[in-house]
This record gives structure tokens, sequence and C-alpha cells, in this order.
């Protein structure tokens, strides 16, 4: 059974920014990682993601500019960069693992998943 934990949350002023990371129990090797997050009452939607090799990824509309992701497989553990973080970033941010290589926005192709990490951006 593969266990992703995610850290790195916490409570931020708007305009700050927080490094996100994602660990697995497992390996990352060859396949694909994304990060979602999720507000209160509302479904969970795509954030970020990367591809098995690093070479692709892909963001979420509300996000791109402004946060970034990588991995490093010797590390077992995919990062999210977040920057100019704003109040509507605010949410639960959960980190998760596909069984293919190649990275996708939909909820549903992926797999595993971490528990979640709160973060919240005051105004």
């Amino acid at each position: 059974q593969v266990h992703l934990v995610e850290s790195g949350g916490g409570l931020v002023q708007a305009g700050d920014s927080l490094r996100l990371s994602c660990a697995t129990s497992g390996s990352f090797s060859n396949f694909a990682v994304g990060w979602f997050r999720q507000h209160p009452g509302k479904e969970r939607d795509f954030v970020a993601g990367i591809s098995w090799s690093g070479e692709r990824t892909l963001f979420g509309d509300s996000v791109k500019g402004r946060f970034t992701i990588s991995r490093d497989d010797a590390e077992n553990t995919v990062y999210l960069q977040m920057n100019n973080l704003k109040p509507e970033d605010t949410a639960t941010y959960y980190c998760a693992q596909r069984t293919g290589r190649y990275v996708v926005d939909i909820i549903d192709l992926y797999t595993y998943w971490g528990q979640g990490t709160q973060v919240t951006v005051s105004s």
C-alpha cells in the first residue's frame, strides 16, 4: 500500500509564499503526481501535476504563473511552490499519484492520495 504524506501547510498573509511537500512510502519514479485542493463545501479541484520524467507540467488556470511543481525522485518527494498567495488559495491541499506516467488533470485517474495539508491565506 502506498502512503502519501503532505507537509508545509500553514497560515500566511496574502502575497506570501509556501512550499508544500509530498513524500511517499514507496517511489514516485515512473509515475505522474498531482496536487489538488478542496475548499469547504466544494469539490476537489486540480492545482498542478508533473509527469514521470518531470518534463511536462500542468496547472489549473487559477494558479498559472504563481505556482510551480517539481519532483526529486531520489528523495521520493514532489514539491508545490506557491508564490503570491491569495485568500482564495485557502483550502486543504492533497497530493495524489497516478499509476501511469503522464500528467492529467482528471481526478479519477489518480489512485493514491494523501490526507491533506491546510493552507490558510489571510488578507
